[in-house]
């Protein structure tokens, strides 16, 4: 019996160690959000890219690229490829300053597809 008791110890250790490893894991992913707030106004998924400038004003940084998507008909339970359409993925960050957190806005056609909270911001130079 003394021989389990240490076992049981380094296993509770392991199991600590893994769960505060997880915990740091999972709090240092960006946060996917349901909207950004710019002021007073709020921008959301299916909001168009005039609302954004608008309201939040020009990005501090934009990414840009071209993707396909292949759209798909439903018949009778099949999936069938249909049309492939371009698709103009955009990535906006906006820098609030270093008491606020970044957003990371992503727009496909210039329609909000996703946002993102990042870190806290900067001061620019």
């Amino acid at each position: 019996m003394n021989g389990s008791a240490p076992r049981k110890t380094a296993r509770a250790a392991a199991k600590k160690l893994l769960a505060a490893f997880l915990l740091a894991l999972v709090a240092s992913a960006p946060a996917h959000a349901h909207a950004l707030r710019c002021g007073h106004r709020v921008i959301a998924r299916g909001d168009h890219a005039d609302k954004l400038l608008r309201y939040c004003g020009e990005p501090t940084a934009v990414q840009s690229r071209w993707a396909q998507r292949t759209l798909h008909a439903n018949i009778g339970g099949v999936l069938i490829p249909g049309f492939v359409e371009d698709v103009l993925i955009e990535e906006w960050t906006y820098n609030f300053g270093p008491y606020r957190l970044m957003g990371l806005v992503r727009m496909e056609n210039g329609v909000v597809a996703e946002i993102e909270h990042l870190g806290y911001g900067y001061t620019p130079k």
